[in-house]
C-alpha cells in the first residue's frame, strides 16, 4: 500500500492543479493500493468541498467506501504520540493529517508517499530516522 496525503488528492481532483497531471499519471500506473488516514481525508474533503465542490468530494468518499482506498486507524497510543510529532516538527508546523502520515509510516513500515508537500515530507522522518519517498518527484 502507497501512503496518499491530501494534496496528492485535491489534485487529483482539480484539474486546474499544477500538479494535476502528475498525479494523474501516478494513480493510473500504481501497482499497488492507497491507503490514507482519517485526519487526511477529513482535510481533503474540506478543502475539495470548499473549492471544487461537493461532486468531487462525494466522489472521494465513494471510493473510500468502495475500498478504492483503504483507511487506517489511529489508535489512542498513535493518538498519544501526535503532540510529540508536532513539537519536533513545530518550525514547519506539522498538522494532525501530516503526524497520522508519519504514524502510518511506522505501522507500514515503509514510507512510499504521494505527496505534492515536498518540503515538509523531505524534512520529516518515521521512526525518528527514516526519510518519505516521494513518488512525485
Amino acid at each position: 500500500m502507497i501512503l496518499a496525503d491530501t494534496g496528492f488528492f485535491y489534485a487529483l481532483l482539480d484539474r486546474d492543479d499544477a500538479w494535476h497531471v502528475r498525479c494523474r499519471d501516478a494513480a493510473a500506473t500504481l501497482g499497488e493500493g492507497l491507503v490514507t488516514t482519517w485526519p487526511v481525508l477529513t482535510e481533503t474533503v474540506h478543502l475539495v468541498t470548499r473549492w471544487l465542490g461537493v461532486d468531487p468530494a462525494i466522489a472521494l468518499m465513494d471510493d473510500v467506501a468502495s475500498g478504492d482506498v483503504a483507511v487506517w486507524d489511529l489508535t489512542s497510543a498513535d493518538i498519544a504520540r501526535v503532540p510529540g510529532l508536532m513539537k519536533t516538527y513545530a518550525d514547519l508546523p506539522m498538522d494532525f493529517a501530516d503526524a497520522s502520515l508519519v504514524l502510518l509510516a511506522e505501522h507500514l513500515g515503509h514510507g512510499r508517499i504521494l505527496t505534492t508537500d515536498q518540503r515538509d515530507f523531505r524534512t520529516y522522518r518515521w521512526k525518528s530516522r527514516r526519510p518519505f519517498e516521494s513518488l512525485l518527484e
